[in-house]
C-alpha cells in the first residue's frame, strides 16, 4: 500500500506591504506560477485546486517566471539564488547559479528561453546575466546605485532589456550580450517598481511608486511620455501587458486595477476592490498579470492578502477570488466535508473538500496564533471551536462560514482544546478550565502541565509533560480525575486523538512514537511499535472504522499505521516543508494533511 498524492490545495502568494507581488504565466495561459514561503506554486487558472509545489529552495522564495518555451521555469529566493526547473515533467531541477548576495527582486527571460537576468539586492552588484543551461556569464548589469527592482527583456531582435530601482532611474541595455546603454533619468521620483516591454517589442512601460506611467521607444530607449497622470492615487506596483500589445493592465496600492490604452494614453477599465470609498490596507493591489494565450480576456491581480482576484472585462467585481494561507497552518479540522485550518496569523479559511477552495470564515478572527480547532459535539448544528493565542476561544458556524456569538476571554494561554457532550474543555498550564454555551462552568486543578488534550462522551484525555496521559471523566459540567494513568510514552504527550466509536485512543508523543490504547474498558496498550517519526507528532487522527490512524509529525512527513498489522506502516515523505501540523480523514477515506507550507494536501490510500 501507498500514499499518493491526489491534490495540492496551494498557499496563497507571500506579500509585503509596499513591495511588489510578482505573478507569471505560462504561454497557454494554463497556469500562473508565484512564490509562496519557501515554496514555489504553479496553479492552474481555471481549476485553482488544482497546483503543483516545487520544493527545492531553501531560502524564502520572491519570484518565478514561466521560460517563452512554456518548458522551464526560473525562481529566485532570498539568498540571490535562482533556480531553473521543468514545470512540464516531474519538476527535476536543471541549474541553481548564485546571483548576487542578497535578495532576487526580479529576473527574466529571453525570447529564445535561452538567457535570464536576474536583479535584487545585492552586495557588489545588484544583478546578473547569465545563460539558463549552464550558468555562464552573458552581459553585465551596471548603472545603479542601489537595489533593481524589476527586469524587462525585449522578446525580439535585436535584444534590448530595462532595469528600474530604488535610485529612481532605468537603465537600458543592448544585447547580447547585454552591456550599459543609456541610463533613464527624470521621468521617475521614487522607487520604479514595474518595467515591461510589450510582446511586439516596439514599446515598453515603467510604473512605480510615485504613481506615474511612462512609455519609452523599445529599440532606442527614448521616453515617449507619460500617461495617466493622477489617475492612480496610490503606488502602481504592477504591470503587464495585452499579447495584442494594444494595452496593458496596473495594480495599484489604492486598491484599483486599471486596463490602459497607450495610444490614446487613458484607462479605459477600472476595477475597485473592497468596499466603496473606504480605504482598506488588505484590499491594496501588489501585483497582476494578463495571462497570454487565453481568449476570455481574463485578468489576475494578488491583493496584501494574497488573495487572486479574477478580473474580467465588463464585470465590475471579480468573478471569482481564490484565497489560502499566507502563513504556516498551526490547527486544523475537519466538520462533515469542510476542513477547517487556522495559521499562525490568526486567519481561519474554511475548505470544501470536493471542490478544494477556500471561503473566508468571516467575522472578528483571532488576531494571532490559532493553537487549537476541533468539531463541536452539539446537537443543534455542524460548528467548530477554535482558541488562540490571543487568549480567546471561538465558534464557528461551518454552514454560514462565519464566527458565531461572542469571543470568550480564558485569561491564559491555551494548550489545546476539546469538546464533548455540549462542553468545551481548554487547558491551561495548570488546570482544565470547562466552558458550557460560552461561560466558564468549572475548573480543575492539576499538578502537571497540560501539553495535549482529547475528549468523546464523558471520556477525556489529557497528555502531560510528565509523559503519562491523565483520564478524567465528565459528568455534565465536572471533571473527575478517575485516577488512571497511561504510562507507556517515554517523553511529553504532544498529540491525542480518540477514534469515532470512542473506544480506541492513539497518543504521539515528543520524540515521535505512536502508542493506541484501548479506550473502552480496561485502557490495555493496543500497540506500541508505531514508531518510524523523528520529531514531535504533531496531529493524529483514526479512520471511520477505527483501523487505520494517520499521522503527522515535524519530521515533515504523514504515515499512516494499521492496528491489525502494528509492523506495517504507509508514508509520504516530505509531505510539509517546515512539518505536518494537522491530520483528517475524509469520508471518502482519504488522507487531508496540513502543514509549515501554508498547503493542505489530499492523499489516496492505494492498493
Amino acid at each position: 500500500m501507498s500514499l499518493v498524492s491526489d491534490a495540492v490545495w496551494a498557499a496563497s502568494p507571500t506579500t509585503t506591504r509596499g513591495q511588489p507581488t510578482l505573478l507569471s504565466s505560462d504561454p497557454k495561459g494554463e497556469r500562473i506560477a508565484y512564490a509562496a514561503g519557501k515554496s514555489v506554486f504553479l496553479r492552474s487558472i481555471d481549476d485553482p485546486a488544482i497546483s503543483k509545489q516545487y520544493t527545492q529552495h531553501t531560502a524564502q522564495t520572491t519570484v518565478a517566471r514561466f521560460a517563452p518555451s512554456g518548458f522551464y521555469v526560473a525562481s529566485g529566493d532570498a539568498s540571490g539564488t535562482v533556480r531553473v526547473w521543468d514545470c512540464v515533467g516531474e519538476g527535476a531541477t536543471k541549474g541553481e547559479y548564485h546571483i548576487i548576495a542578497g535578495r532576487i527582486n526580479d529576473l527574466a527571460w529571453d525570447g529564445d528561453s535561452q538567457r535570464i537576468i536576474a536583479v535584487g539586492d545585492g552586495k557588489e552588484r545588484f544583478g546578473h546575466c547569465i545563460t539558463a543551461d549552464s550558468g555562464n556569464s552573458v552581459g553585465e548589469i551596471s548603472g545603479h546605485s542601489s537595489q533593481i527592482n524589476t527586469v524587462s527583456i525585449r522578446q525580439q531582435r535585436p535584444l534590448r532589456a530595462a532595469t528600474g530601482s530604488d535610485d529612481t532611474s532605468l537603465v537600458f541595455y543592448h544585447g547580447a550580450p547585454f552591456k550599459f546603454n543609456t541610463s533613464l533619468r527624470g521621468q521617475h521620483n521614487r522607487f520604479v517598481f514595474g518595467t515591461a516591454f510589450s510582446p511586439d517589442g516596439s514599446v515598453f512601460a515603467s510604473v512605480g511608486a510615485d504613481k506615474r506611467i511612462w512609455l519609452y521607444d523599445g529599440k532606442t530607449g527614448e521616453a515617449k511620455g507619460q500617461i495617466g497622470e493622477g489617475v492612480h492615487t496610490g503606488s502602481i506596483f504592477g504591470i503587464s501587458w495585452a499579447k495584442d500589445s494594444k494595452r496593458f493592465v496596473t495594480a495599484s496600492a489604492d486598491q484599483t486595477v486599471r486596463i490602459w490604452d497607450p495610444e490614446a494614453g487613458k484607462a479605459i477599465q477600472t476595477w475597485r476592490m473592497g468596499e466603496e470609498g473606504v480605504p482598506s490596507i488588505p484590499d491594496q493591489q501588489v501585483g497582476v498579470v494578463w495571462p497570454t494565450g487565453r481568449s476570455d480576456g481574463l485578468v489576475v491581480s494578488v491583493d496584501l492578502e494574497g488573495n487572486l482576484n479574477y478580473l474580467v472585462d465588463g464585470n465590475p467585481k471579480p468573478t471569482r477570488v481564490v484565497r489560502g494561507h499566507q502563513k504556516n497552518i498551526t490547527a486544523a479540522a475537519l466538520s462533515g466535508s469542510t476542513f477547517v485550518t487556522g495559521s499562525y496569523d490568526g486567519r481561519i479559511l474554511a475548505w470544501d473538500t470536493n471542490t478544494g477552495l477556500a471561503d473566508k470564515v468571516d467575522g472578528e478572527s483571532h488576531s494571532n496564533y490559532v493553537a487549537g480547532l476541533v468539531p463541536s459535539d452539539s446537537k443543534s448544528e455542524a460548528g467548530v471551536l477554535s482558541v488562540g493565542w490571543d487568549d480567546t476561544l471561538r465558534s464557528i458556524s461551518v454552514q454560514n462560514k462565519i464566527f458565531t456569538g461572542a469571543a470568550n476571554e480564558l485569561k491564559f494561554q491555551p494548550k489545546g482544546v476539546a469538546a464533548a457532550s455540549d462542553v468545551v474543555l481548554v487547558p491551561s498550564s495548570d488546570a482544565i478550565i470547562v466552558y458550557k454555551n460560552g461561560n466558564k462552568a468549572s475548573s480543575l486543578s492539576v499538578k502537571y502541565t497540560p501539553t495535549s488534550i482529547a475528549a468523546h462522551g464523558s471520556n477525556v484525555a489529557v497528555g502531560g509533560d510528565d509523559k503519562l496521559i491523565h483520564i478524567y471523566t465528565l459528568s455534565s459540567t465536572e471533571l473527575k480525575d478517575t485516577g488512571i494513568e497511561l504510562r507507556r510514552a517515554t517523553a511529553p504527550i504532544s498529540a491525542l486523538a480518540f477514534s469515532a466509536s470512542g473506544d480506541k485512543i492513539a497518543a504521539g508523543a515528543n520524540n515521535g512514537k505512536i502508542y493506541a490504547f484501548n479506550a473502552s474498558s480496561d485502557w490495555k496498550i493496543i500497540t506500541d511499535r508505531w514508531s518510524a517519526h523523528t520529531a514531535r507528532i504533531t496531529a493524529l487522527a483514526w479512520d471511520a472504522d477505527a483501523k487505520l490512524v494517520a499521522s503527522g509529525s515535524l519530521d515533515t512527513n504523514v504515515m499512516v499505521w494499521s492496528v491489525e498489522d502494528p509492523g506495517k506502516r504507509i508514508k509520504a515523505m516530505n509531505a510539509h516543508k517546515d512539518g505536518v501540523t494537522g491530520v483528517a480523514w475524509e469520508p471518502s477515506g482519504k488522507v487531508l494533511s496540513a502543514g509549515g507550507d501554508s498547503s493542505i494536501k489530499v492523499w489516496k490510500l492505494t492498493g
